[in-house]
């Protein structure tokens, strides 16, 4: 084993070009604490609990420590799958192939870490590797999945609901595979929209190599993210631990195609685990291509979606349905949705923080409500950033 150096001067060395926009010095992150978990993410596979305790425990720098002095008999299974990573070397190619290919370390704590991960709890990732802008918080997000062997329908579907949901301002979350993945990135594309691709191998590693292309194109104005680090190589374990990042970023999980074993499943369970909302698109009873959407509308429980208006409608951002204008579009309703409206006032704007506080709802799912409610009509929000509904009725000032 080549030790690991954690001192501060080092690991500023070490982090120099791999922190977008941010100043060590400056910030209240410990750069020993960001360099120890960017050696986490080379020495664990994905979704690893026991390093996600340890880290939570103690802290990543104190927990690599714990793991190098060979404290903790506890620890000793878990210590002989990571002790042959452990190698400065290893380390140093992972960060000097992120630098190449222009990729960000993005740790907890930094702005730009999805917020969302913390519903994994020990299952979530303990860094994560960037390429690409990011994706703004407040937008509200769709994870659209199915298989790759997907049909002309299949596609076709993927591609339309892909294009609406970013028309509407939403970022449109896949795998960047082929089938259905393929499609739901470049419907996003097409309309100028935010796309976001998971990666299961590093993101210095276009794969498939057929999508080298379009994942240029997603990095270009959203993201391609990865908890492997650079330099490392799809496996199908890490397709599954990809899968549960792809339903904790989504406010929402919608399953478009998939065969009756189909990975996409693997998805829609995790959604189901974190409690997100879950759909699924029917497909003809005969065709096998659509089982797996089927099993997610009979086993998960998951909502029949025929358009991109039932997604808007799985995140609360739907009114009265198609056809039926004498019901109010928030009569009888008991959302957040509702809760939301009941926050904001028509006559006194109202910061984000402050809407959701009088709400109840996070700050975050909030922001995400009422950017809906802003394409929607029903709220406005003024040069300073604050918030006022809109009355049916009257015009948007």
């Amino acid at each position: 084993m080549i030790p690991i150096e954690l001192s501060e001067a080092s690991a500023r060395r070490a982090l120099d070009g791999l922190r977008e926009g941010v100043d060590l010095g400056d910030e209240p992150l410990d750069p020993a604490e960001v360099y120890a978990r960017a050696v986490w993410s080379v020495l664990v596979e994905p979704g690893d609990s026991e390093a996600g305790v340890l880290i939570a425990a103690v802290g990543a720098a104190a927990a690599l420590r714990v793991v190098m002095d060979g404290r903790g008999d506890a620890l000793d299974r878990a210590r002989a799958r990571w002790m042959p990573r452990l190698q400065g070397s290893a380390v140093d190619a992972a960060l000097d192939a992120a630098r190449r290919c222009g990729a960000r370390l993005v740790v907890p704590g930094d702005e730009a870490w999805p917020a969302r991960f913390g519903d994994l709890e020990a299952h979530a990732p303990v860094a994560l590797w960037r390429r690409g802008r990011g994706t703004p918080s407040d937008a509200p997000a769709v994870a659209l999945v199915g298989a790759r062997a997907a049909t002309a329908y299949g596609e076709g579907v993927a591609a339309d609901l892909a294009a609406e949901l970013a028309a509407a301002g939403a970022v449109v979350i896949s795998g960047a595979a082929y089938g259905i993945d393929g499609a739901c990135h470049r419907g996003a594309l097409s309309m100028g929209g935010t796309t976001v691709a998971f990666l299961a191998g590093g993101v210095d590693r276009p794969y498939p190599r057929g999508h080298e292309g379009l994942l240029e194109r997603i990095a270009a104005t959203g993201a391609v993210w990865s908890e492997t680090p650079c330099g490392a190589a799809p496996t199908k374990w890490r397709f599954l631990g990809r899968n549960r990042l792809i339903a904790a970023m989504a406010h929402a999980v919608v399953v478009i195609e998939a065969g009756w074993r189909s990975g996409s499943l693997n998805t829609a369970g995790h959604a189901a685990m974190l409690g997100r909302r879950l759909g699924a698109v029917p497909g003809p009873i005969t065709s096998a291509a659509s089982a797996g959407c089927h099993r997610v509308l009979r086993e998960f429980d998951g909502v029949c979606v025929t358009s991109a208006a039932d997604v808007l409608e799985m995140l609360g951002a739907g009114g009265a349905p198609a056809g039926d204008s004498g019901r109010a579009a928030d009569a009888d309703r008991t959302d957040d949705t509702t809760r939301l409206f009941d926050a904001l006032s028509p006559r006194s704007a109202r910061s984000v923080d402050d809407v959701a506080r009088r709400s109840g709802l996070a700050r975050d799912d909030a922001a995400v409500l009422l950017g809906f409610a802003e394409l929607e009509g029903r709220a406005v929000r003024d040069d300073d950033g604050a918030w006022r509904s809109v009355t049916r009725g009257s015009t948007r000032s």
